[in-house]
């Protein structure tokens, strides 16, 4: 499945078999090891990506790869962002912004009331931060598993508070 998005983008779901989005998934795994400290990691390798309460979306302008998000269950009404990663030639053209919409979107068409996620605090997780707030998430307390309290951020959306008011489209 996959759709059209402005500038000639195809959104795709997608099942990690590609090289060119193994190779994106390895960097953003080796980024995220390079910019937190030990045990602070939570991204999901491919063997995780593949659980079947997680779906993966790619971007794609022709045969190049944009970018990935991936769209976690936790319940039935309640998901969390995952592996949200920008092809470094690609970084500020809005594909990550992109991608979020992709998975607010499909947050809600699954009937998640919440839509949470967590990333690191530090300076290489600030442009993050700025689009998670600018599609309306807002800073929360750690939930799930999650339980970093010294390096990780978590964020989190009322889905349906977001629909009545400015959305993710801001």
């Amino acid at each position: 499945m996959s759709a059209r998005v402005g500038r000639d983008w195809t959104i795709r779901r997608d099942d990690l078999t590609h090289p060119d989005v193994l190779a994106l998934l390895d960097l953003h795994l080796r980024a995220a090891h390079e910019n937190s400290p030990p045990g602070s990691v939570f991204a999901l390798d491919a063997s995780g990506l593949r659980d079947p309460a997680v779906t993966v979306w790619t971007a794609w302008e022709g045969d190049v790869l944009l970018g990935m998000g991936a769209l976690k269950q936790l319940d039935p009404t309640w998901g969390e962002v995952k592996s949200m990663r920008t092809a470094p030639a690609h970084v500020r053209r809005g594909v990550a912004a992109v991608l979020l919409d992709r998975l607010i979107a499909e947050a809600r068409a699954r009937g998640y009331r919440r839509l949470s996620l967590e990333t690191g605090s530090n300076a290489p997780f600030a442009a993050a931060h700025a689009l998670y707030r600018r599609a309306g998430f807002v800073a929360c307390p750690p939930f799930g598993d999650y339980d970093d309290l010294v390096f990780a951020q978590y964020f989190t959306m009322d889905l349906a508070e977001a629909a009545g008011g400015r959305g993710a489209e801001g």
